[in-house]
């Protein structure tokens, strides 16, 4: 090491020209792999090269650039190998799980890219990132510049001062020195003794044991430094201070291994050094980045080069990129140029008006006061008929500086004849909102035909589709954020606080987003005709939805508050049971206390442990405990029950409507990939129904005078898409003739005739059937059913001789998963498995498993959505009262006026039914009842 320039130079003010710009370049690795995902592209010697985090790393160094411009940049990246932290302690980073094969592999093609783009690349054996970073912030600030490191680790923070801060690109956050005071209780002088205390258990080093961030902070600041509170160890009384002494002979070694070296020497690695023109940011080499760029296969970074926007041929061809969808093969350049304007006066707002009654397609978007889509009101509202253009109609900005604005009906009234008018073709992001949001106002928004959130699920169900992301991803572009204007915890500003014209360009600029983005990749689903049904599929149930949640479901406050009271009292009988057994008080609640007397006081056997080495207290623990000791049981039947009231009986009552007396679910259409729907706000699809105590919850469901629930589900439905997947003569024939399968399936598997079937042999069957659905292994049956593996394979084995259609499935569905990154529903909707090729058994077998489950889950999600929309269409067109208010997996759930009751008994499960012809016959069957649990 050498000795750092002992004589500061006076700071400069902070100028681009004086500024460095350091990059954690592993951190971000990881980040883009795990924001980018690991899909791949075929190269020119046919093999598939991963490149997601590629992809990610060149948006986020483009980004970060552009926000943050300085003279010099580098990037610096962990070499392969150990360094000197090692031969002090062999335990260092000894936990840390190996790099993923599919990033392995996009290192060297990231390291090659960022320093195309211009920026020096470090890597240096021996010497870990954080070190390297360390000695040029320090080399840097000496010199009187200003350094700015990207990092989202906080173990930097002991590198910042005056002039060195840390920006976390991911959350917004900004360590500098008060930053970095708010964050840990210190000073970034402390920081290096407040780490020694704390430890680092990513790193795998020891602090004081149970000594955490505010104990720390308080001694720190109490004695002023380690060396001191070391001094006076016999002050701190208690645990803490026990502690604190038995440490004393490790914190020195602890205090090396987390102190960041400032004084490297890195002149044999960056010629030229200590001079700081050695780290000057070059102009970026198009000429290589157009080669790399089509080595790779980036299409929109390829036309976002200078003067590469017109050489790219449209007869390029697509890309045969393994898990992009065909609208990130395609994706272009966002339009650069932009016009936003804001409208003020009813002039301006009549020839808006003219303008939306003239355009063929509009982007629509709303700002507002809430995410709660059903309390939202509007602030303002932005329209974009052209890329590059955008306008913004302020309502409720009430800030000091907010001008005059357009009174809310005015703009509503004089709208309205274009929002209400299906025949105006309307795009948005999340348009389910949007619609709620008008509705709230009086207005019923028609004429949504597109909505480039659902284009993007249809597309590339395994990746983010929030419109940031969408904008990243296909334009290349990262907008203003939200909390870039709003800010972020206890001090974020409501949006109507925000500067008009600061709200203007960032209204404009969704819309303008959201209308660039859909017109990449809407040609994409239009091309493909099976994507393209199902993209009408979620736009039709968008609808369905949207007035499933306004409609909301009824629940009985009275009836919960009886079951929150019941629940309450069993909770406190088996807090006793409890305390009885361990013969001590302690905290049900607590993983710690129940570890310790599980572990410690009752010597019950170890079954796993946590990531930190303790023993696990976790439900599969329990559950495995519970078989032989009574203790387990009874902390499991407590947290069942615990979470039934703090969830359910707690908590839905005043979740309801106080006019009303309706709870309204939101349902997130875009988050399971197999095109399942989501239920939050509460959560109506988690309710466990296995216990009486779950059931009963469903009980304080119900309908009004004059109604009854009726609630209608298929009948083994994942097993009837088996059936016909596989085209399992004898799975196929148990179907067509009305046979109880699971009976079916026991005779196969046993030898023995159908009506000779044992209940056991029967529920053996059941779990056979299921397991197999879900790629479960012979362990995996084994452990469901407490049978040993040999048994467990000698069912399976007996299984596919009897049904070979099956086993035949799932051979050919694996491979063609590792052939294509995707399987396919019956319909078309395709489920990525980025997973599928990589390098870790574990996750490949896991992606394996997915790719047999995945078609019939996703099937039957297609199957749901189609029933939810032609039965909605057939209460419209015929005029019925009945009204859908809940979809819970495979079932659907009205609100039924009793006259009505003889029609739906027989017409809905007709109508499910034919939704769709499938080789065996789909039934779909129905029970009513005062409330959703006597439906059943």
């Amino acid at each position: 090491m050498q000795e750092s320039p002992a004589t500061p130079v006076i700071s400069e003010p902070a100028t681009p020209d004086n500024t460095l710009l350091l990059v954690d370049g592993s951190s971000y690795i990881y980040r883009a792999f795990h924001a980018g995902g690991n899909w791949s592209v075929p190269l020119p010697d046919g093999s598939q090269q991963p490149t997601g985090a590629l992809r990610i790393m060149v948006n986020m160094m483009q980004s970060l650039t552009k926000e943050y411009p300085a003279a010099y940049a580098v990037c610096v990246f962990d070499a392969k190998g150990t360094t000197f932290r090692n031969d002090i302690y062999p335990e260092y980073k000894a936990q840390r799980a190996p790099m993923p094969d599919d990033l392995r592999s996009q290192i060297e093609p990231i390291h090659e890219v960022v320093r195309l783009l211009g920026w020096q690349v470090l890597a240096i054996k021996g010497v870990e990132a954080d070190d390297v970073i360390g000695t040029l912030a320090h080399m840097a600030s000496e010199r009187g510049m200003r350094v700015v490191i990207s990092s989202g680790d906080k173990d930097l923070s002991q590198l910042v001062n005056a002039q060195v801060s840390i920006i976390d690109t991911m959350s917004g956050k900004v360590r500098d020195v008060a930053g970095v005071t708010t964050e840990f209780g210190v000073p970034p002088a402390l920081m290096v003794d407040y780490q020694t205390l704390v430890g680092d258990p990513v790193d795998n080093v020891p602090g004081v044991d149970k000594v955490g961030p505010k104990t720390a902070a308080k001694w720190l600041n109490a004695y002023g430094s380690l060396d001191a509170l070391m001094q006076r160890a016999d002050e701190i009384k208690g645990v803490a201070g026990e502690n604190l002494r038995k440490a004393a002979d490790w914190l020195p070694t602890g205090r090396k291994l987390v102190t960041i070296v400032t004084d490297c020497d890195l002149s044999p690695h960056v010629s030229g050094l200590p001079d700081m023109q050695a780290l000057t940011l070059q102009s970026p080499d198009v000429a290589a980045l157009r080669d790399f760029y089509t080595r790779y296969q980036f299409r929109s970074l390829l036309k976002a080069l200078p003067d590469e926007r017109q050489a790219v041929a449209a007869g390029n061809g697509a890309t045969d990129d393994l898990f992009a969808s065909p609208a990130t093969a395609e994706a272009g350049p966002a339009a650069t140029e932009t016009d936003y304007r804001m409208i003020t006066t009813e002039q301006q707002l009549q020839e808006l008006l003219q303008r939306l009654q003239q355009a063929e397609l509009v982007a629509l978007d709303t700002e507002t006061t809430s995410l709660n889509a059903l309390q939202a009101t509007l602030v303002g509202m932005s329209f974009s008929i052209r890329a590059g253009e955008g306008v913004y109609i302020p309502i409720a900005h009430d800030g000091m500086d907010a001008p005059p604005q357009l009174p809310l009906q005015l703009v509503l009234e004089t709208l309205r004849p274009w929002l209400e008018n299906a025949g105006r073709a309307k795009l948005g992001q999340h348009i389910k909102y949007d619609r709620h949001v008008f509705a709230n106002h009086g207005v019923q928004v028609h004429g949504y035909v597109h909505d480039t959130m659902l284009q993007s699920y249809v597309l590339e169900a395994h990746r983010p589709h929030g419109l940031e992301s969408l904008a990243l991803r296909h334009l290349s572009r990262d907008g203003t954020s939200y909390e870039e204007l709003c800010g972020k915890g206890a001090s974020q500003i409501p949006f109507s606080q925000v500067p008009v014209d600061k709200a203007t360009h960032y209204a404009c600029e969704d819309t303008d987003f959201t209308l660039q983005v859909h017109q990449l990749l809407w040609p994409q689903l239009e091309q493909d005709e099976q994507l393209r049904a199902i993209y009408e599929l979620e736009i039709a149930t968008s609808e369905v939805l949207f007035r499933m949640e306004r409609e909301g479901v009824l629940v009985d406050a009275q009836q919960l508050a009886r079951q929150g009271n019941e629940l309450g009292m069993r909770l406190l009988e088996l807090e006793k049971q409890a305390h009885a057994v361990a013969e001590q008080s302690f905290n049900l609640g607590s993983p710690k206390q129940i570890g310790e007397i599980f572990f410690g006081k009752l010597g019950l056997p170890v079954i796993k442990k946590t990531s930190t080495g303790a023993p696990s207290t976790d439900e599969e623990v329990l559950e495995k405990l519970a078989e032989d000791f009574p203790l387990p049981r009874i902390i499991l039947e407590y947290r069942g029950l615990s979470k039934l009231k703090n969830t359910y009986t707690d908590k839905l009552a005043g979740l309801a409507d106080p006019v009303t007396g309706r709870v309204h679910t939101n349902y997130a259409q875009a988050v399971a990939v197999t095109g399942r729907l989501s239920s939050n706000d509460p959560n109506l699809q988690n309710i466990p129904v296995r216990t009486p105590e779950g059931r009963k919850i469903r009980e304080a469901f119900v309908a009004p005078p004059g109604s009854l629930i009726a609630s209608a589900d298929y009948s083994q439905i994942e097993l009837r898409i088996m059936a016909h997947i596989s085209q399992d003569p004898a799975l196929i024939h148990a179907f067509e003739t009305g046979a109880d399968v699971h009976r079916a399936t026991a005779a196969e598997v046993f030898g023995v005739a159908p009506d000779q079937v044992s209940s056991e042999q029967r529920r053996y069957a059941k779990v056979i059937n299921f397991g197999l659905i879900y790629g479960m292994s012979s362990f995996g049956l084994a452990k469901s059913l407490g049978i040993d593996n040999t048994a467990a394979r000698n069912y399976i084995q007996r299984y596919f001789e009897r049904y070979p259609g099956v086993q035949a499935y799932m051979e050919r569905t694996r491979e063609l998963a590792r052939d294509q990154g995707y399987v396919e529903t019956v319909f078309g909707r395709r489920l990525y498995l980025p997973d599928i090729r990589s390098g870790n058994g574990q996750r490949r077998a896991g992606a394996e498993r997915a790719a047999i489950n995945a078609p019939m889950q996703g099937t039957a999600a297609d199957l749901i959505k189609k029933s939810m929309v032609e039965v909605q269409r057939v209460l419209d067109t015929g005029g019925h009262a009945t009204r859908m208010i809940m979809q819970v997996h495979d079932e659907l759930v009205f609100e039924v006026p009793e006259a009505e009751a003889d029609w739906v008994r027989q017409e809905i499960p007709r109508i499910m039914a034919g939704v769709a012809q499938l080789r065996v016959p789909l039934l779909a069957e129905i029970g009513l009842g005062p409330n959703w649990e006597q439906a059943h």
